[in-house]
């Protein structure tokens, strides 16, 4: 049965897919993983995805915040927009979304890198519209803040009408995780300079509340939470 696209905590098909030749990886493919396991991990720990759509042959990549829910990606924007326009009418979409753990410093030029870990998702998405779209964007503010939604005012008609979601399954998506840290030639390891991984990590600073927030008001749990990972 399929999973639900609004819920947040919905756990994806964990399976080892037969990647499709639009997304099987070519460059590296050791580098290559297309169980749901990776690609949901890497998913859930992202906040920003690139949509890429064409136009009248031209072709755009737009960032924007995303969440998973369940076998899908999601993505919201305003009703007017060109990129929400041309999904809804069907355009196909590739969506990528990329971690960087490390940045490799090698003796060479080179042979300088990073440690990363990727996702593409290619295919067609489709609108999510009525009682499911506020669902959606509830789940949307849940994956930034868990259990914040519950807090907020509802959203109105006219917002809802505003904001348009769309959902991408994962019928189509590869990912490609490089974890093999420094990789000199042989021979340059005597070379006279530091060498090494440098760790990218992703933190939150401190929260500053709105210049009118009432007294009384305290940090949520949920914010609480995600400063102190």
């Amino acid at each position: 049965m399929p999973t639900d696209p609004t819920d947040p905590n919905a756990p994806g098909g964990h399976r080892p897919a037969a990647p499709t030749d639009r997304v099987r990886v070519r460059r590296k493919p050791d580098r290559g993983h297309y169980d749901r396991a990776t690609i949901d991990a890497i998913l859930d720990a992202g906040l920003v995805a690139h949509v890429g759509y064409v136009v009248d042959g031209q072709p755009y990549v737009v960032p924007t915040l995303y969440w998973r829910g369940g076998d899908r990606v999601l993505w919201h924007g305003s009703s007017a927009s060109r990129m929400i326009r041309a999904v809804e009418a069907g355009a196909p979409v590739c969506l990528t979304v990329s971690q960087i753990d490390s940045i490799i410093l090698a003796r060479s030029g080179f042979n300088h890198s990073a440690d990363y870990r990727s996702v593409v998702v290619v295919g067609v998405a489709t609108p999510v519209v009525g009682e499911d779209k506020a669902r959606a964007l509830d789940a949307f503010v849940d994956s930034l803040v868990p259990g914040r939604a519950a807090d907020l005012r509802p959203m109105t008609e006219k917002e809802l009408k505003q904001t348009a979601v769309v959902s991408l399954a994962l019928d189509e998506a590869s990912a490609k995780v490089r974890d093999a840290g420094l990789g000199d030639d042989p021979g340059d390891e005597t070379w006279p300079v530091w060498a090494g991984t440098i760790p990218v990590r992703r933190t939150f600073g401190t929260p500053e509340p709105a210049s009118d927030l009432p007294p009384g008001i305290e940090l949520p749990d949920g914010v609480r939470r995600l400063i102190e990972r």
